[in-house]
């Protein structure tokens, strides 16, 4: 399943078309909106089958997502209406979900004010009118410096990895595979064949990309790296994956850009942990494994890279801490005090389904149904960036779900700082009664900054950001925490968090930046932060909608939504950089807040699941 967070109170949902329990327009239905404050469910129609689609937002703050999946109908079979070449279908009688393989659809979010029943609320999904000139499914897309979206690889039709075996045609695999990439929106622009998709050939589903402040991109798929020019379509060869784990779909590993601050130069270093490593031979083909991915342990192993480094010397991986346990399909998320929470997957095998492998012919010997990943990890943990080497994880004093989160589960960042948690099918269809069925229950993970009796109540904040340009102040009342004011100035943070677009265990576009501040300390136990605008350089983090948050003492206030840049798909303003006043303390000002507001750094507070939806939402399927 897909998530976003269009605004402080919606969160958007997308499901493939199956057989679900609601419906909307005479078809079951695949979209959704849930209400961050009431927790109510509204369907959405969605015309064309998103199944496994890409997306991304906007720099105006809409949402945009890129192909699917062809027509299908009950039990995953293609459709009734089938396309000329037979292998897939462009509609269907019984679901009525049109080919998404070249759909673009948008929606601008709405508020509880608005109308949902007004056109301008819903999502637009017309083929005719707006489509990508390739079909493309398990794209990845990544935004540009001007808001632009570059989209990139995909599969053409349907299968569990991007290839034939024998693996003859490595780059298009007699028609199934797409590696190409184009623009959104496209201005004129062909699809041009990227080198990096065929040397990749198999495993470059959903390929991990992340735009770095030169303006080129860092791509990484199956066990090869690269940074891209996407303007001249050249590539520089970066080391392989060490250890041979594969962390793009379907070896699942968790992914994330660790944060960007002053102290690295809002450098970018990406962080790899889990997947597999499996032998290349053990992913089969379209059809399914060679093997018996379920009694396959996922990798635990965790790497780094800063692909531009600092000091011109060669980029180069780093062995990071192992993960507590091995995770296929796990998930990180950045959280506003600049930790990352891994969550949901399977300690053993892949993402996907399938009816066999190549050591299982009989669907009636598979001893988890269609899954191929085994071994559900229930508790999450957390990972520090900033802990010493050696202690970065923990999962100490935290609790576990008691809903096994696999295939098709997806995470996302609220506006309040807790942790949205949904989906699990690995099923072709909607399956209530397999091992690991059809999940349509939500969860809510709220970390132990939550514990915390008072949380920052910051005013005066703006509701843009520009690239450079004049500082503005935020004030923070002697309300918001408690103990010696100094101390409380010297552990706040102003933290821009963009939770990105979710699915597969990944949120593309997620990226955390910490903007440059002083403060003033008034006597009275206020503190003025004056905080710079986002490094003048719109590679670093690309223009469109983003939270901010300010932390004290490791306790996040609630978010203020952002636009970041122009709000316009334009090359973006550029201006210097603030010079920030100098801090001034007092030794007498203190806060008023009831109780400690210092976040419990040895994690001994339970961090607690509380089932997030009601009833109403059991018939929406979240996968």
């Amino acid at each position: 399943m897909m998530m976003f967070v269009g605004n402080a109170e919606k969160v958007y949902i997308l499901d493939k078309a199956e057989g679900n329990d609601a419906r909307i327009n005479d078809h079951p239905a695949w979209g959704a909106v849930w209400d961050i404050n009431t927790h109510n469910v509204d369907v959405m129609d969605v015309k064309t089958n998103v199944f496994c689609a890409s997306g991304m937002h906007l720099p105006n703050g809409s949402f945009v997502t890129f192909g699917g999946n062809g027509a299908i109908t009950v039990g995953g079979e293609i459709g009734s209406v089938k396309s000329p070449d037979g292998f897939s279908a462009i509609d269907d009688a019984t679901y009525k979900d049109p080919d998404g393989t070249k759909s673009i659809r948008i929606v601008n979010p709405c508020t509880s004010s608005d109308n949902f029943a007004d056109a301008k609320c819903q999502w637009f999904d017309d083929p005719s009118v707006l489509s990508m000139q390739r079909k493309r499914w398990y794209s990845a897309a990544e935004p540009l410096a001007d808001g632009s979206i570059v989209i990139v690889g995909g599969f053409v039709n349907g299968g569990y990895v991007n290839r034939n075996f024998p693996n003859t045609d490595p780059a298009r695999e007699g028609g199934a595979a797409e590696p190409s990439f184009e623009f959104f929106p496209a201005n004129g622009r062909q699809p041009v064949d990227m080198n990096f998709m065929v040397k990749t050939s198999g495993l470059n589903a959903y390929a991990h990309t992340y735009l770095m402040p030169s303006g080129l991109m860092f791509v990484q798929a199956n066990l090869s790296s690269i940074l891209w020019d996407y303007k001249s379509n050249t590539e520089v060869d970066l080391p392989d994956m060490p250890g041979n784990v594969a962390r793009v779909y379907p070896a699942s590993g968790a992914t994330a850009m660790l944060p960007l601050t002053k102290a690295n130069g809002w450098n970018p270093t990406v962080l790899f942990c889990g997947g597999s490593d499996m032998p290349a031979d053990a992913y089969g083909d379209y059809k399914w494994p060679s093997i018996n991915t379920w009694e396959y342990p996922a990798s635990k192993d965790c790497q780094r890279i800063t692909p531009e480094p600092a000091d011109g010397s060669k980029a180069a991986y780093q062995k990071d801490d192992d993960m507590l346990e091995g995770r296929t399909m796990g998930q990180f998320i950045a959280l506003p005090d600049g930790k990352y929470l891994v969550v949901n997957g399977g300690a053993k095998g892949t993402a996907g389904y399938a009816k066999a492998t190549g050591q299982t012919a009989d669907f009636a010997q598979m001893p988890f149904g269609m899954s191929l990943a085994a071994e559900p990890v229930m508790k999450p943990a957390l990972y520090d960036p900033d802990a010493a080497k050696g202690s970065r994880w923990s999962d100490a004093g935290f609790s576990a779900s008691t809903v096994p989160r696999l295939y098709h589960s997806s995470a996302i960042l609220l506006p309040d700082a807790s942790v949205l948690i949904a989906g699990s099918n690995p099923n072709v269809d909607v399956d209530k009664n397999a091992p690991f069925p059809t999940t349509y229950k939500m969860e809510i993970f709220y970390p132990s900054y939550f514990s915390s009796k008072t949380r920052p109540d910051p005013q005066n904040v703006p509701k843009t950001l520009t690239y450079g340009g004049n500082a503005f102040d935020i004030t923070i009342p002697a309300s918001s925490y408690s103990g010696s004011a100094n101390d409380a100035a010297e552990k706040t943070k102003v933290t821009v968090v963009r939770p990105g677009w979710t699915t597969h265990g990944m949120n593309m576009g997620q990226r955390l930046l910490q903007l440059d501040n002083s403060y003033t300390v008034n006597d009275d136990g206020s503190i003025v932060l004056h905080v710079a605008q986002m490094p003048p350089n719109a590679n670093i983090f690309q223009p469109g909608p983003a939270m901010l948050f300010v932390v004290v003492n490791g306790i996040p206030s609630k978010a203020t939504m952002v636009i970041v840049g122009s709000g316009k798909m334009e090359e973006q303003t550029l201006a210097s950089a603030a010079t920030l006043p100098e801090k001034k303390t007092s030794d007498k000002a203190k806060g008023s807040g009831s109780g400690s507001s210092t976040s419990n750094s040895a994690l001994t507070t339970v961090w607690s699941w509380t089932a997030a939806v009601v009833a109403a939402l059991a018939s929406v399927a979240v996968l």
